[in-house]
């Protein structure tokens, strides 16, 4: 017995000895057994028109109202003349002749020596750069000659730095015809403003009054602001999806979204108001409407020139349930399922198709390999579920390689999502839409949240998510360091589930300093520049980090999700070469991390550290200074066949090395 005791420990001792020749310290990283692909849509990006994101955000128009059908016909313009004349400027409502843009402006001069003028104010002012092109245009109609049209670009103090005009030539009968004139700016201006001033004499009706720079997105006429749109291509995204959010549901039906009312000539195209015109007590904007300048062929055409799939948002028969939670009965649903049809085949269809002959007019024959699409936002209850299966059945018998997105409701938890959630999965959905914004506790306790779910069936779309520093829907949230940390530490779950979680995005995307309704917000601009918030340097690098496949990286045979307040996962690029690993540290110590790298065969040479980081959590960055936090990039030596991590306090760390 003394001998089998011995030969015993003498075993437990080897063992031992065994163990510690494996530090607990080291994180094991196995590269040549990947447990799961990493789909080409993992990183995302979500946007609504919220917070100007649109009309005076990524849609480059300067004039606000441009076509006088705002609730209030003239919200944006100002009329000023040397003698008041009355009907010198008159507001016409043509509504049966011309239903989706019925109101223009009739401007009358009658004595040459007044002086008449309206002025424009743009979207919390005109954002004007020295040197720069400017385009105006506009619709008219003018009886006879006798009127020339000036048009100044004005500062904040009043000086005139950019100014042009033109004569029209007389339009015969009731035709309208478009007028345009270029010119360049001699000054700068953060919040300028557009004057017309009208000389000689006469009548003129003038509609669609359009103001672009000429550095718009590509150089398109009338198209997107450039440098909005390049820090959506920084990011390399899988995906964008678009419309929205809430703007689809619309308060209530009436002024839902509706996709085939963006297409066409703008001057066909519909205005209604913006459902965060009113949304929040806190935070009116009554001037806040949607001009579908950026309609959905703009948003597809976007979509193609940044590389992302497209993910459009359908409405489902249900308005805004925090609102008016209108529904439409099923026996009319038919209209909604049909335009969900009908936008499959406006992305896809052959040019010969009705749909795709709508596109090739447009200017785009080649189809948009539109692959997914969602039906509903946030919607909920068995209301939603019972019109999900109409749209889920009619569309998959025509187009079943098209992945739909369901909505599992506001929350990633309690009885709405559970009921969801499971008759998603019953329906055997493809992707199921979760959202969560929370408080940055939250995040740091949710990485692992999806190591539990089925690793088949149904995938999920974190389709919305931001830590809040305050609360949700608080005026005092932050995009500070505290938040981009969590949302980092959190990602790290979601790219180690990938065989689970197939895209993610965060949400809103833009905001105007001057114009917001909700915060925090990925990228913060006013009318001449932007700025990188923490989050957004976040989103940044997991995306164009993504790799290919996801590698294990073990602390004890265990997930690092948590331990030392440490949070880690890794992937490999097939395209590269290379090993990626990401690391976050949230606590208040530097730490150091071994990593055993198996597979790999002998390590040689050098990987490359990038490191966001700030020591104050409650760093922001503010538009216009230098980035308080912004990602660094440095070397690391392999020594001794290992590669370390050096995790400063408080910091997301990228470590990547040649294979």
């Amino acid at each position: 017995m003394r001998i089998k005791n011995w030969i015993a420990a003498l075993v437990l001792l080897i063992g031992a000895q065994h163990t510690n020749a494996q530090p607990k310290n080291d994180i094991i990283i196995k590269t040549n057994a990947p447990i799961a692909d990493v789909q080409p849509t993992m990183w995302g990006i979500f946007f609504e028109d919220i917070n100007l994101g649109a009309d005076g955000g990524i849609y480059a128009e300067l004039v606000k109202n441009r076509s006088f059908e705002f609730y209030e016909p003239m919200m944006g313009w100002k009329v000023r003349q040397s003698t008041f004349r009355e009907g010198s400027v008159l507001v016409l409502n043509r509504k049966e002749l011309a239903g989706a843009n019925p109101r223009f402006l009739r401007v009358k001069k009658r004595e040459a020596a007044d002086t008449l003028s309206i002025t424009n104010e743009g979207f919390r002012g005109m954002g004007i750069k020295k040197g720069l092109r400017y385009d105006f245009s506009l619709l008219y109609r003018l009886p006879a000659a006798g009127l020339t049209l000036h048009v100044e670009l004005i500062s904040s103090t009043g000086k005139v730095i950019g100014s042009s005009s033109l004569s029209p030539a007389v339009t015969p009968g009731e035709e309208w015809k478009k007028a345009a004139v270029s010119f360049n700016s001699t000054d700068s201006a953060l919040r300028g403003h557009m004057n017309i001033w009208f000389e000689g004499t006469g009548t003129i009706d003038m509609d669609i009054v359009s103001l672009f720079p000429s550095d718009t997105w590509k150089g398109r006429p009338g198209g997107m602001r450039a440098d909005m749109i390049q820090m959506l291509a920084d990011m390399k995204p899988g995906f964008i999806r678009f419309p929205g959010g809430c703007i689809v549901e619309g308060h209530d039906l009436s002024v839902r979204y509706q996709w085939k009312k963006t297409l066409g000539p703008i001057e066909d195209r519909q205005l209604i108001v913006n459902r965060w015109n009113y949304e929040f007590a806190h935070r009116p904007t009554p001037d806040y409407f949607q001009t579908f300048g950026l309609g959905f062929y703009e948003y597809f055409q976007l979509a193609e020139d940044i590389g992302a799939s497209p993910l459009p948002i359908l409405n489902c028969g249900m308005a805004c349930q925090f609102n008016t939670a209108e529904v439409v009965p099923l026996d009319q649903l038919d209209p909604y399922v049909q335009d969900a049809l009908d936008l499959i085949e406006f992305a896809n269809g052959d040019v010969n198709s009705k749909w795709g002959k709508v596109r090739a007019d447009m200017g785009h024959p080649a189809p948009f390999h539109l692959k997914m699409m969602g039906i509903g936002n946030e919607n909920w209850g068995p209301q939603y579920i019972e019109r999900l299966k109409v749209f889920t059945k009619a569309i998959k018998e025509k187009y079943p390689e098209i992945n739909l997105v369901n909505s599992s409701g506001t929350d990633p938890n309690g009885d709405r999502y559970d009921y969801l959630n499971k008759e998603l999965r019953s329906m055997h959905a493809d992707i199921i839409d979760e959202h969560y914004y929370r408080r940055p506790e939250w995040f740091l306790q949710n990485a692992r949240r999806y190591d539990s779910f089925p690793r088949n069936g149904s995938r999920i779309f974190a389709g919305e998510y931001a830590a809040q520093s305050d609360r949700t829907v608080s005026v005092y949230n932050k995009n500070n360091w505290q938040t981009a940390l969590s949302e980092a530490a959190f990602m790290t779950g979601l790219e180690r589930n990938a065989d689970v979680v197939s895209m993610a995005s965060y949400a809103p995307l833009f905001a105007h300093v001057d114009g917001w309704q909700w915060t925090p917000d990925l990228i913060w601009v006013d009318n001449l520049r932007v700025n990188a918030t923490p989050n957004y340097y976040v989103q940044k690098l997991f995306s164009v980090n993504k790799g290919t496949h996801v590698v294990s990286a073990l602390r004890n045979k265990k997930v690092l999700a948590g331990e030392d307040s440490l949070y880690a996962s890794a992937v490999i690029d097939d395209a590269t070469g290379e090993l990626i690993v990401k690391m976050v540290n949230v606590s208040a110590k530097a730490q150091t991390i071994p990593l055993n790298i198996e597979g790999a065969g002998k390590l040689t040479g050098k990987a490359t550290l990038t490191v966001l980081r700030s020591d104050e959590t409650a760093a922001v960055n503010t538009i216009g200074d230098a980035p308080a936090v912004r990602p660094l990039d440095e070397g690391v030596e392999v020594k001794n066949g290992k590669l370390v991590i050096d995790a400063s306090p408080y910091s997301f760390t990228i470590l990547k090395f040649k294979l």
